[in-house]
């Protein structure tokens, strides 16, 4: 397990949603007797440079309390994030399951292992959705998409399991593949509106979906792996009656940009949506 020694803890180095390292989403995990004060945290994530390091805290026990920070700024969830510390508090303290408080409420995250691997899922706060017309035209516009490559089966929407994500599905593979857009223009849009990630998805199936996920928000140009939107879009799918709960969902993310990442959700028919995944060492 590749660690950091800190003054007040110790941090480890995960890829979450993959067994590969070179593959899911890269976090950082910080535990300690107790949390830094916020301008440590966020020099710590800065000076990491992963688009979310967990800190986590006290040092054992079954309840901790939770932060997020991405290299700009406090996030209130990140199921990537989670998964690596679930993975973590697994190899630390054993397989079971663990409450973390969150400032978006409390998660559970239930650990298992494989003789010494480990998966995590975590349980979601309720999920729920706004409307996005406020922010749909200049957010296109930003990504140079137009709304006739729109999926009408699963239109537009600002959807919520912890964080707030815009919801954008279209009709083809290939409109997912070239991702280049206004940095700066999408960055200010997201601010504005409380956004933390775009959820951009093709639906290969009833059970299968390719999303992508930027994320100028956090100065990261896009997310390979993204717990806290796949959750929200499953809340969505489920509460806009566009599948009949519950489900199971496969989301393929990551692909595009060399780091390919699996997170299965599955989606009861009320209250929050599970995510799991599994995660691996990043080599020094």
């Amino acid at each position: 397990m590749k660690t950091d020694a800190l003054p007040t803890g110790t941090l480890y180095r995960l890829s979450a949603f993959t067994r590969d390292p070179a593959g899911g989403n890269p976090a950082g995990v910080w535990i300690g007797a107790a949390l830094p004060g916020p301008a440590e945290m966020q020099r710590i994530a800065a000076d990491v440079g992963y688009s979310e390091t967990a800190f986590v805290a006290p040092a054992s026990g079954h309840a901790r309390t939770v932060r997020y920070y991405s290299p700009l700024a406090e996030v209130t969830f990140c199921g990537h994030a989670t998964i690596a510390s679930g993975v973590v508090l697994g190899r630390r303290d054993g397989a079971g399951d663990y409450l973390l408080d969150t400032l978006a409420g409390p998660v559970n995250v239930r650990v298992t292992a494989d003789g010494s691997d480990f998966s995590a899922t975590l349980t979601s706060v309720d999920t729920k959705q706004r409307p996005a017309d406020a922010v749909l035209e200049p957010a296109l516009a930003a990504l140079g998409w137009s709304r006739d490559e729109l999926d009408d089966a699963i239109p537009p929407v600002i959807a919520y399991a912890g964080a707030w994500h815009l919801v954008l599905a279209v009709t083809s593979r290939e409109r997912l593949e070239p991702l280049d857009y206004d940095f700066g223009a999408l960055k200010a849009l997201m601010e504005k509106n409380d956004l933390t990630t775009l959820q951009l998805v093709w639906r290969e199936s009833d059970a299968v979906l390719h999303s992508r996920n930027p994320f100028p928000v956090g100065g990261v140009v896009e997310d390979p792996a993204t717990g806290a939107s796949a959750a929200a879009l499953g809340g969505y799918l489920r509460d806009a009656g566009i599948v009949d709960s519950p489900f199971e969902l496969t989301l393929r993310q990551g692909e595009d940009m060399g780091r390919p990442s699996l997170l299965a959700v599955s989606v009861p028919a009320t209250g929050g949506i599970d995510v799991t995944g599994t995660a691996v060492d990043i080599p020094a």
